[in-house]
């Protein structure tokens, strides 16, 4: 009775459009750029784009795959195939990650809501000057109020629904960004400087290849692709059965790697005009979007109307995220608690103020407070993207390969005679190449935060 019951999207577009907005987030826009233009430009670009096609591929069709065939989130898709202790514990893990990451994200996202709201305002020259990003994130108040703006605007779609509330705000938002991305995109590879600019971005160089180009793209496709979060066993859980989920994931990776090219293509190109490619500048890391940018829209003609839609166009990016997250984080408590949608977004509206809080005033009120030598914010992206989602990962190859069996996720792709075109890399990926991955990306981000390697 519960599986007939169940939301569903309405078709394969409103499963794509949902399933790339959960996807294309500030990993794209704000991560994907930096990383691409500390490690190497193109030759991260083709690194990335090759992992996406074989390791992202694998692992969204596992994840939607274990969804659908069992209709339900997280927990109760682990333990459908195997009730012991460990896949439990595998269930958790992946249902807990979106309940600690959107928080944290959504402080981001209040960061991101000011600076729009700041540009629409005309303070162009504020948003430049040096330290205001730093006063207004120390703040306290200030941040904190921009933060409760953001989680307010992603519960409220939460509470419409999955049709009502989010495929139907992916339905508007997803054309939007790309017609926005593209307008960025253009203005930004005009501007005096910009091709080389371009070249370095897409034009792959064997000299600027390095151990860490393949470790930096394996961690931002992890994180862009939103595997392991949770989100894509729910997401896969509200599909119908005649939609084909290879096709559907292939439509993802190509919107998913499309938006971060565009955003590399804003952002890198705007750089190099701004600088002469200093790689100072190109070094600048997660300080790109809310410093570097600023300063780069005031030196622009037009850089408060480009100032406003590229935050306009980050908002809408962060907002589809969240929304999968949260999302992710209701449908497991509607699943193992049997609560209702209103109940279960007030709990974890209640558990996204609370530790959203933590991290909107730790570098302010709280900055003296500290986890492993780290901000709340820092902690809890450090504990849900280099922890908690490789074990996490793992804990769905194993699922697949031990419990559920690889060809019961064939025979749930191929339903209805659907497509399965990599078939072949499938299931060589899920048995071999992605568990080794995965071991790569937690043992070097570990490495990273305790200082023996630096990424």
């Amino acid at each position: 009775m519960q599986q007939k019951e169940r939301a569903s999207f309405t078709g394969k577009l409103g499963f794509v459009l949902s399933a790339a907005g959960a996807s294309v987030g500030l990993g794209n826009i704000w991560r994907f750029p930096y990383l691409a233009a500390k490690y190497g430009g193109g030759i991260f670009l083709l690194v990335y784009i090759l992992l996406v096609l074989t390791f992202g591929y694998t692992m969204i069709i596992a994840e939607t795959a274990l969804g659908r065939s069992t209709k339900k989130s997280p927990v109760g898709a682990f333990t459908a195939y195997s009730n012991t202790g460990i896949s439990r514990l595998g269930g958790w893990i992946n249902a807990l990650i979106p309940i600690l990451i959107v928080p944290y994200y959504s402080v981001i996202g209040g960061w991101v809501c000011k600076y729009l709201f700041e540009y629409a305002m005309g303070n162009t020259a504020a948003l430049a000057g040096d330290g205001y990003f730093g006063a207004f994130i120390s703040g306290g108040a200030s941040a904190e109020f921009w933060f409760c703006v953001f989680a307010a605007l992603t519960l409220g779609v939460i509470l419409l629904g999955v049709e009502n509330g989010i495929e139907r705000v992916s339905r508007l938002m997803m054309p939007v960004l790309l017609v926005l991305a593209l307008i960025i995109c253009v203005y930004s590879v005009t501007r005096p400087g910009a091709l080389a600019g371009v070249g370095y971005f897409l034009i792959p160089n064997a000299a600027n290849f390095s151990l860490m180009t393949v470790v930096s793209a394996m961690g931002q496709m992890f994180y862009s692709l939103s595997i392991a979060m949770g989100i894509l066993i729910t997401f896969g859980s509200y599909m119908k059965e005649d939609v084909s989920i290879d096709v559907s994931t292939r439509q993802v990776e190509v919107f998913d790697t499309g938006i971060a090219i565009l955003a590399g293509l804003m952002i890198i190109p705007a750089v190099f005009s701004f600088s002469g490619g200093d790689p100072k500048a190109l070094g600048a890391g997660p300080s790109l979007m809310f410093v570097t940018m600023p300063k780069i829209f005031a030196g622009m003609g037009f850089g408060r109307l480009i100032g406003f839609l590229f935050f306009a166009l980050v908002l809408f990016a962060a907002l589809t995220s969240a929304i999968a997250l949260t999302e992710s984080a209701v449908s497991t408590f509607g699943d193992q608690l049997g609560w209702g949608r209103t109940a279960s977004t007030l709990t974890v509206g209640a558990v996204m103020i609370v530790l959203g809080s933590l991290s909107s005033l730790g570098y302010g009120p709280l900055a003296g407070v500290t986890l492993l030598g780290m901000p709340f914010l820092d902690f809890f992206d450090f504990l849900t993207n280099s922890v908690m989602m490789p074990v996490a990962a793992l804990a769905i190859c194993v699922l697949v390969n031990r419990c559920m069996g690889v060809d019961k996720v064939e025979e749930e792709v191929s339903q209805g005679g659907a497509p399965f075109r990599r078939r072949g890399i499938f299931r060589f990926m899920i048995k071999w190449v992605c568990p080794l991955f995965i071991a790569v990306i937690l043992a070097s981000s570990i490495a990273n935060v305790l200082g023996i390697i630096q990424m």
